[in-house]
């Protein structure tokens, strides 16, 4: 068994400074006096470069305040008209938008900075953000671009003689080779990286980083100890400079590595050393491996619970789903099912609340393939027309009958080649408005599309189905976490079939719960009746399910409904996710709770809009937490 961790993947984005930015300030107390410092400033190109510094410095603290700062100084310089301000406020911002995953923005404000290096000729700019484009790259996954992307910054930083930028760009160029299994080559570039490294000396998180890397690459070829030799140099490095994130992923590896040891009868043994694979290398070996499985078990854990605790005081969401998937299998190695239940259970939690990211990520790539289209386009054109009146100059002697028909035909080319191009634009379009109606209602996704914004709106009339699995902890105790995983996945996949012929719009899953309304973006008189009838098509299959299965391979489940208003809305920024919040969704959960495995639990407000339609039975008077004593039925 196998345990990657994507996490490993420390890629140093190129600034136009000799370190990181943030490292230049010394600690908060310092921060302060330059916020202080920022009122007494002339509106001037100091002002602009301290407003950049702060946004810098803010990256390991607040993202906010990263994009709040760096738009300012952006806004200064343009408002100087000082180019080389412009062009580095866009890097600056590029690099910023890259941190918080917004790949679209990231992409816009490389391509902009890079034409305004291009017009002042700044060289070292031009280097920096060819590398920075080919992070967008890898960041979604594409891998061999990215590489082709690398060579050229590599070949730009060798020109120029920008010693730390090539280091970084071949650092880079190991791990994307890793990545593709060439084992060999990335290895051969992160000595080389270490090696330049260590000749300019001084940057400790670049040293770092290829330490991390050179663990990677041994690990995934299958030897352990020398992966666990450079992961515990990294952790000892990374909690030096106060590196939080990369303290975590350190403990994360370590962990994982000793999981895999469990499992792995093929491990290298102790006779590989560092100074004969890495000559490059300042280090002797150090690493102390436990031995037996108990051992190795309980040093993962305690390796993974570090880790998951510096995940959760720094909001790294990725790797604390991460950390609660390593800790489940650890667990579970050991026997302690429960206990890989918990964590498993959480792991889903975090997974189900990262809102379908896979299929956002398609977005992106589809949007910044649909920017390249038209950049292609644009200098195709150019260069087509530069062409075509060369030739014209040549020929301006001759008759303007033959001018004429050239000018013809080159219309005729132009048409031909707009309309291939924008053939091109339009499926990449179509592939990306497809994606995004899978995870937003049609009518939110197009007002974001159109004013890149949305607006919460209320809803007066709507009805609210809450699901939940009855003995989801009990089967979980005789089911494999994949096992567990699989039997969700096949129940909520039903549950959206039969919402979707109901015109029902599902908002979320949360852990082994199921929320959905119907009556929203656009209303529907028959919302009460539509939710009714699919929660009595979803209880059909799951008590035929239960019947076939068991209990101890599926769940039984309870339902819960009622009618009302809400506000509608999309949350956050980053990993946006639409949702409903008001009393009608509280009550919707309280039904559900107060019901009975396989009886649909319905407020006494959806049995007045449906009792015309379905057969219920009055249950009486029950009293709810914070409701007070409701009404309830259930429908026969």
């Amino acid at each position: 068994m196998r345990y990657i961790i994507k996490a490993t993947l420390l890629l140093l984005l190129q600034t136009l400074s000799a370190g990181n930015l943030h490292a230049r300030l010394e600690g908060q107390a310092r921060l302060d006096s330059l916020i202080k410092e920022l009122p007494r400033q002339k509106e001037d190109t100091n002002k602009a470069k301290l407003l950049k510094l702060l946004s810098a410095s803010y990256r390991s603290i607040s993202s906010d305040e990263v994009i709040k700062y760096g738009r300012h100084s952006l806004e200064l310089a343009t408002k100087l008209n000082w180019k080389k301000g412009i062009a580095e406020g866009y890097h600056n911002l590029g690099i910023n938008y890259y941190y918080i995953s917004d790949y679209p923005k990231a992409f816009e404000c490389d391509l902009k900075a890079l034409k305004m290096y291009e017009e002042i000729g700044n060289k070292k700019g031009i280097a920096a953000i060819t590398c920075n484009i080919s992070m967008i790259y890898y960041a979604q996954r594409d891998y061999p671009k990215a590489l082709e992307y690398l060579f050229k910054a590599l070949k730009l930083d060798e020109d120029g003689g920008y010693k730390e930028y090539a280091a970084n760009v071949t650092n880079n160029i190991g791990l994307m080779y890793n990545l593709q299994k060439d084992y060999s080559k990335a290895l051969e570039y992160a000595l080389k990286a270490l090696k330049m490294y260590e000749e300019i000396g001084g940057n400790k998180l670049g040293i770092a980083a290829i330490t991390c890397n050179i663990g990677l690459i041994y690990y995934d070829q299958k030897n352990y100890i020398m992966a666990v030799e450079y992961y515990q140099r990294d952790l000892k490095m990374e909690q030096e400079i106060g590196n939080k994130s990369g303290a975590g992923i350190a403990l994360c590896n370590i962990g994982a590595t000793y999981l895999d040891m469990v499992n792995d009868t093929t491990t290298k043994g102790s006779s590989v050393t560092t100074t004969t694979e890495l000559p490059y290398s300042k280090f002797e070996p150090t690493v102390t491996i436990p031995k037996g499985k108990a051992a190795l078990l309980a040093g993962a854990i305690d390796y993974l619970q570090r880790a998951l605790l510096i995940d959760k005081e720094i909001k790294a969401l990725s790797q604390m789903q991460q950390s609660y998937r390593l800790l489940s299998e650890a667990y579970k190695l050991k026997e302690d099912y429960k206990q890989a239940m918990e964590y498993q259970a959480n792991y889903q939690a975090l997974k189900d609340s990262i809102y379908s990211q896979d299929n956002k990520e398609q977005i992106v790539k589809l949007e910044m393939n649909d920017q390249y289209g038209r950049q292609r386009l644009t200098d195709s054109l150019k260069t087509e027309a530069r062409e075509k009146i060369s030739a014209l100059q040549l020929q301006k002697q001759r008759t303007y009958t033959y001018l004429g028909m050239a000018g013809i035909l080159l219309l005729a080319g132009f048409s031909f080649f707009i309309v291939k191009e924008r053939g091109k634009s339009e499926t990449a379009r179509k592939q990306s408005d497809s994606l995004l109606l899978n995870i937003l209602p049609g009518e939110v996704a197009e007002e974001l599309k159109t004013t890149g914004t949305t607006t919460a709106k209320h809803y007066d009339d709507v009805t609210v189905l809450f699901t939940d699995f009855v003995n989801f902890t009990q089967a979980g105790e005789n089911m494999s976490p994949q096992g567990l995983i699989d039997e969700l996945h096949e129940c909520f996949k039903m549950f959206d079939e039969i919402t979707g012929k109901y015109n029902i719009e599902k908002i979320k899953t949360i852990g082994d719960a199921y929320l959905a309304v119907c009556g929203l973006p656009t209303a529907d008189p028959k919302h009460a009746e539509n939710v009714v009838r699919a929660a009595t098509e979803i209880n059909a299959f799951m008590q035929d399910r239960l019947g076939k299965l068991g209990s101890d391979r599926t769940f039984a489940i309870r339902i819960g409904i009622h009618s009302g208003s809400v506000v509608a809305g999309i949350v956050g920024v980053k990993k946006f996710a639409y949702d409903i919040w008001g009393d009608t969704v509280n009550t919707a959960a309280r039904m559900e709770q107060h019901g009975e495995a396989g009886r649909i639990n319905i407020s006494e407000t959806t049995y007045e809009l449906v009792k015309d339609k379905f057969s219920c039975e009055y249950r009486g008077k029950v009293k709810v937490k914070g409701k007070g004593v409701m009404k309830m039925y259930f429908v026969s």
